[in-house]
């Protein structure tokens, strides 16, 4: 099937196509008749899956008919509402690549910024918002976003939402919204909690389901180290000085286990930058478009952080710290072998951690193969 036959428009087919895409994902091809439909809908998809075009190009088709039609005055009449900064930004430009023929406008507001471009941008008109949850309560507090007239509402990545505390901001945001509204909810695991807020926010609600929270891409290679928490980082290093290994993501557990990682990198003369939510928006933007560029070969990032990153053609992800959550894994391994492409899968179990990779072995039904590694091996490590 291509996009064609879900009855897209012709803008937006234009913009598609310009991007290079042919065939809808999945997740694309279930939801965008469904929300074209008028539907609640619940979308379970983990990262990789397409989803946010799944609900943008729907929503600015629907949004475009009606401003053809004279029934859309420039006044926010769609919230995405989104956890992190870097997922609200990666959002936003998928609007303007999917609406640059429609005539629709879009901004994005978040934290750690100015705010003042975001009031101006707010001040000229804008037909669709995204946003993070502190900043949009920030500038509704201040009187410079109304919601009162929303007619689509999507709360994206719902359990990384609660995860990160939002909840609460969350309902003080949802009860200044219209009651009358069409609303989409996305998050890559549903556990009980999201169930509870899907009820109370969603109208007899279809659920969309790709790729379960509990499978790992077939393409994806997998292996476990055992290794000693004090061998990690010389462990790292090793593999690292292959250059099989293109470009790296390294997870850690911390946000100054992060930074450590990272350095240690440096002084290896391995080039690696750090990202987690104590740095700046502007060495966050700046760090994620040096390895997008190939310019940094390591991102060490958390899990939250990491949570807005999309690069093509990942080689390697690397767990240097294993995941308190099995389902963490799943999505942590989905950074690589996108679209088809290949991609491998490294982990570093160190004892005290063999607990966490039982849990995810019974996750994804799956036995990872493991390699046992003793210190005065180190010098004969191979990917």
């Amino acid at each position: 099937m291509n996009f064609e036959k879900l009855n897209i428009i012709t803008p937006i087919l234009k913009a598609i196509s310009t991007a290079g895409y042919t065939i809808p994902t999945p997740v694309q091809e279930q939801a965008i008749p469904l929300i074209l439909g008028g539907k609640d809908l619940i979308g379970c998809a983990q990262t990789g899956t397409g989803k946010t075009a799944a609900f943008a190009i729907p929503l600015l088709q629907i949004l475009h008919q009606d401003q053809k039609n004279g029934k859309s005055p420039r006044i926010i009449q769609a919230l995405i509402l989104t956890p992190t900064r870097e997922l609200a930004i990666q959002i936003g430009e998928s609007f303007g690549t999917y609406g640059r023929h429609t005539g629709l406008k879009h901004t994005v507001v978040y934290g750690g910024v100015s705010q003042v471009p975001q009031t101006k941008a707010l001040q000229a008109g804008v037909d669709i918002l995204v946003a993070t949850p502190g900043r949009l309560l920030d500038l509704m507090n201040q009187k410079h976003i109304n919601l009162g007239q929303v007619k689509f509402f999507v709360l994206d990545e719902a359990d990384r939402m609660l995860d990160m505390g939002f909840s609460r901001d969350v309902k003080k945001i949802i009860a200044q919204l219209p009651l009358k509204r069409q609303t989409l909810l996305f998050s890559a695991t549903m556990p009980p909690e999201i169930a509870k807020l899907a009820d109370t926010l969603l109208s007899n609600p279809v659920k969309v389901e790709v790729t379960p929270a509990s499978s790992t891409v077939d393409t994806i290679n997998q292996t476990v180290y055992f290794v000693e928490r004090k061998d990690k980082k010389s462990l790292l290093i090793k593999l690292l000085k292959n250059t099989a290994i293109d470009s790296a993501l390294v997870f850690t557990r911390t946000k100054s286990g992060a930074d450590r990682v990272a350095r240690d990198l440096a002084k290896a003369r391995i080039t690696a930058q750090a990202i987690h939510g104590d740095k700046s928006q502007l060495a966050r933007q700046l760090a994620l478009k040096n390895f997008k560029l190939k310019q940094t070969r390591v991102l060490v990032a958390t899990d939250i952080a990491a949570r807005g990153i999309d690069v093509q053609e990942l080689s390697h992800v690397i767990n240097f710290d294993m995941p308190n959550v099995p389902e963490t894994y799943v999505h942590r391994i989905g950074r690589t072998g996108r679209a088809g492409l290949g991609g491998t899968a490294l982990s570093f179990c160190d004892r005290e951690e063999k607990g966490q990779l039982r849990d995810i072995q019974k996750l994804i039904s799956k036995k990872i193969p493991f390699i046992e590694i003793r210190p005065d091996a180190l010098n004969v490590v191979s990917v």
